[in-house]
C-alpha cells in the first residue's frame, strides 16, 4: 500500500511540474512570417498630366505670397488611379528654391482620379526677398505607393525687390510681352509664340528678354520615323540691349511602352542638340535650325520640345530663359489586303459572283470611313461599306457582283479602298482581280415552242387530246388482239381432245 501512495505522489508531483513549466511558457505564440502589408500593384504613371490652371505662369513679386493652381489630369482611359499624391521638390540648394520655406514639407492628396478626370489643386508660396527677376523651373513629384515616382516640372516668374520698386517703361512693356506670350511646361503652340520667360542676374532695371515667336520644319508634315529640320524664329525684344554668347538646348519628351523601347521622341541626326549663336542685336530677329529624327513608333499626336536659352545682355550679365514648342507627328496608314477569293470564276450576263477579302490594318493610325468600290467594264459597279477600323485590327470585304457584259476570256475589275485619317484627309488604294463574263447559254427548243405557241401554228390542247384518244385506242386493240388469241387457243385445244377420244371398234 506504502508503495502505492510513494507511485501516486510522484505521478502528482510530475504533473504539478508539467503544468508549472506550460504557464512559464509566453502567451505570445510564434506565428508564421506575415507579409506588413500585401504588395502594392504597380500604378502607371505615365498618363497623370501635370499642367498649371488655364496654361497661366504664376508672377511672384519679392515678400508677396501668391496661390499656384494646378490641374492634375488622368490621361489613361482604361481605368482609375487613386491616393495620387503631388509635391513640389524644395532642391539641394536655397537658389534653386525661389520662395520661403514656411513648412517642412509641401503636398497635395487625390484619393481617387478616374479615366480622363482632370482635378484643380493649389500650393500657396511667398517669394523670398532676395530672389532676382529671372523664371525659376520648378520639380513637382507624381506618386502613389508602390509605384515608381514621376516627376513634371513647371514654371514660376519672379521679380527682384529692387526692380518692383523701380519699375521703367522697357521693363513693363518688356513684361507685359512676357506675361501674354507665356506657356507652361505642357503647352502647344502650332507655330504661335509659346515662352517661358527670360529673366537674368544683372542689375539693371531693364532686362533683355529673348522669346520664340515661332517656327517650322521642312518637310512641313512631320513623320514619324523620318528626319526634318527645325527651324526656331527667335526676337530679341530689349529696344536697347543687345545680347550676345546665346547656348540653347532642346529637350524632346520621353516615348516608349517599356524600358527596351523608352527613348527621346525626337534626336539629333547628327550631333547634338545644343546651338551656339553669337547674338542678336536690339530689337532684332535670328532663326536657330536642328536637324532631328522622328522616332518611329511615336503615336499621331502632337509632341512638346523644352527650349532652354542662356545668354548675356550688353553688361555681360548672364540670363536664363526657357520655351517650348509643339510639333505634330503623322503617322502613315498601313494596311495589307488578303487574296481575294471568286466563286465562281466565272458567270453569265445577269449571274452574281461573291468576292471576298480581309484587310488587315498594320499601322498606328485609326482608319476612318472605310469604303470599297469596285468596278469594271464588264460589271456592274458595287460599294461596301466598312466603316472604322481599328489600328490592329482587321475587316471583312463581301461582295456580290453581276455580270453586265459578255467578255473573251478573263477581264480585269478595280475595287478602290477608299479611308480618311483623324484628320479627315482622304486617301485612296486600288486593287485588280480578272473575273470571266460568259453569254446567257439557251435550250434550242424551247424558243422553237415558244415561238410556236406565240405563233398559233401547233394547237397544244388539241394534240394534248389527240394524244390521249391514241394511247387509248391502242390499249382497247392490244387488249381485243389478246383476248382472240386466248379463245382460239381453247377452241384448238378442244379439238384435240376431241381427236384423241376412243374409236367406234372400241365403243363396239
Amino acid at each position: 500500500m506504502s508503495r502505492g501512495r510513494k507511485a501516486l505522489r510522484k505521478y502528482i508531483v510530475g504533473l504539478l511540474a508539467v503544468v508549472m513549466a506550460v504557464s512559464l511558457v509566453p502567451t505570445n505564440r510564434i506565428r508564421a512570417a506575415e507579409p506588413d502589408e500585401q504588395a502594392e500593384s504597380v500604378v502607371d504613371l505615365s498618363n497623370i498630366e501635370l499642367l498649371s490652371k488655364n496654361g497661366v505662369v504664376p508672377k511672384y513679386i519679392a515678400g508677396g505670397k501668391t496661390e499656384w493652381e494646378l490641374t492634375v489630369t488622368n490621361k489613361n482611359s482604361s481605368g482609375d488611379i487613386q491616393d495620387i499624391v503631388v509635391k513640389p521638390e524644395l532642391g539641394d540648394m536655397v537658389e534653386n528654391w525661389p520662395f520661403q520655406i514656411e513648412q517642412q514639407e509641401y503636398e497635395q492628396s487625390i484619393p481617387v482620379l478616374t479615366a480622363n478626370e482632370t482635378k484643380e489643386i493649389s500650393f500657396a508660396f511667398t517669394q523670398r526677398e532676395d530672389v532676382p527677376t529671372k523664371p525659376y523651373m520648378i520639380s513637382f513629384s507624381i506618386y502613389v505607393k508602390g509605384s515608381p515616382v514621376k516627376t513634371q516640372k513647371l514654371y514660376v516668374n519672379t521679380t527682384a525687390k529692387e526692380q518692383e520698386s523701380n519699375k521703367n517703361e522697357d521693363t513693363q512693356t518688356d513684361d507685359n510681352m512676357l506675361q501674354d506670350g507665356m506657356a507652361d511646361f505642357g503647352g502647344i503652340s502650332n507655330g504661335e509664340a509659346v515662352y517661358s520667360g527670360g529673366g537674368g542676374g544683372s542689375d539693371s532695371t531693364s532686362v533683355p528678354r529673348v522669346i520664340v515667336t515661332g517656327f517650322t520644319t521642312n518637310p512641313a508634315e512631320v513623320r514619324a520615323g523620318s528626319d526634318f529640320t527645325l527651324t526656331v524664329h527667335l526676337k530679341n525684344t530689349s529696344k536697347a540691349s543687345r545680347v550676345q554668347n546665346m547656348l540653347f538646348d532642346l529637350q524632346a519628351p520621353t516615348e516608349g511602352a517599356d524600358e527596351q523601347t523608352m527613348a527621346p521622341a525626337f534626336l539629333p541626326s547628327s550631333g547634338s542638340s545644343s546651338i551656339y549663336l553669337e547674338g542678336i542685336d536690339a530689337d532684332g530677329a535670328a532663326d536657330i535650325a536642328i536637324n532631328l529624327n522622328a522616332k518611329s513608333d511615336l503615336l499621331q499626336k502632337p509632341y512638346s520640345i523644352d527650349l532652354s536659352m542662356k545668354y548675356e545682355d550688353g553688361a555681360g550679365a548672364q540670363v536664363e530663359a526657357a520655351s517650348s514648342i509643339s510639333i505634330p507627328v503623322k503617322q502613315d496608314a498601313r494596311f495589307e489586303l488578303s487574296e481575294f477569293e471568286i466563286s465562281p470564276e466565272s458567270i453569265a450576263v445577269g449571274e452574281e459572283a461573291n468576292i471576298m477579302c480581309n484587310l488587315y490594318n498594320l499601322g498606328r493610325i485609326k482608319l476612318y470611313n472605310v469604303k470599297a468600290v469596285f468596278e469594271g467594264a464588264c460589271i456592274e459597279k458595287e460599294e461596301v461599306f466598312l466603316g472604322n477600323v481599328d489600328s490592329g485590327a482587321t475587316a471583312s470585304i463581301d461582295a456580290m457582283l453581276e455580270g453586265k457584259k459578255a467578255t473573251e476570256g478573263p477581264a480585269k475589275v478595280n475595287m478602290t479602298l477608299s479611308y480618311e485619317d483623324e484628320a479627315g484627309k482622304r486617301s485612296e488604294s486600288k486593287k485588280e482581280f480578272q473575273i470571266m463574263v460568259t453569254d446567257v447559254v439557251e435550250d434550242d427548243m424551247m424558243p422553237m415552242m415558244e415561238e410556236m405557241e406565240e405563233e398559233g401554228s401547233f394547237p397544244m390542247i388539241p394534240a394534248a387530246i389527240v394524244s390521249v384518244l391514241v394511247i387509248v385506242i391502242a390499249a382497247i386493240v392490244f387488249i381485243v388482239k389478246r383476248n382472240k388469241k386466248k379463245r382460239m387457243k381453247n377452241e384448238e385445244e378442244a379439238l384435240l381432245d376431241e381427236l384423241d377420244g376412243p374409236s367406234e371398234d372400241e365403243w363396239q
